[in-house]
């Protein structure tokens, strides 16, 4: 476990964690079923190995959603696999539970206006603390260059942290 301060001066707790361990939480069956889910819902062109790096990605970020006091929220693209995985209710539950932090409840932002340069920063921080944790980021599913336009790269949801 490390502990950091931020740009605020509060302390973060970020709980470093057995990459591979997390990664393999998800049954090669339930990986399929959620890249086939995202293919079918959300993005039809996803491939296998986008949809593998995806989940991938997913598995990170609920990691550290599990683990940390800091609010964190997802790029769009991770997102539409959270939505395909919270519908397994089972295996989303066992899933939390694995991680050792808790059910991690998925909580839609309508109301924010989605201000670009606050999602980019949120997605950032998120980032910061996907890496802190040991997990490598993916530049396709956690756009943070500013290039992409923050309505197609900051979902408008978040978690809710560990207290």
């Amino acid at each position: 476990m490390t502990i950091r301060n931020d740009k605020e001066g509060t302390t973060v707790t970020i709980t470093r964690h057995d990459t591979i361990g997390v990664l393999n939480l998800i049954s090669p069956a339930l990986r399929a079923d959620l890249v086939t889910m995202v293919r079918e819902d959300y993005w039809p062109e996803v491939t296998e190995e986008q949809g593998n790096r995806g989940v991938d990605q997913l598995a990170a970020f609920l990691a550290v959603a599990a683990t940390t006091t800091e609010k964190v929220t997802p790029s769009l693209r991770v997102d539409l696999f959270w939505h395909a995985f919270v519908l397994h209710t089972k295996s989303y539950a066992d899933f939390c539970a694995a991680l050792g932090g808790g059910f991690v409840h998925h909580v839609p932002d309508r109301g924010s206006g989605r201000d670009p340069e606050e999602g980019r920063a949120a997605m950032r921080r998120t980032a910061d603390l996907i890496r802190e944790a040991g997990h490598r980021t993916d530049p396709e599913f956690w756009p943070l260059d500013g290039a992409a336009d923050c309505t197609q790269s900051y979902a408008g949801c978040s978690d809710s942290p560990v207290s």
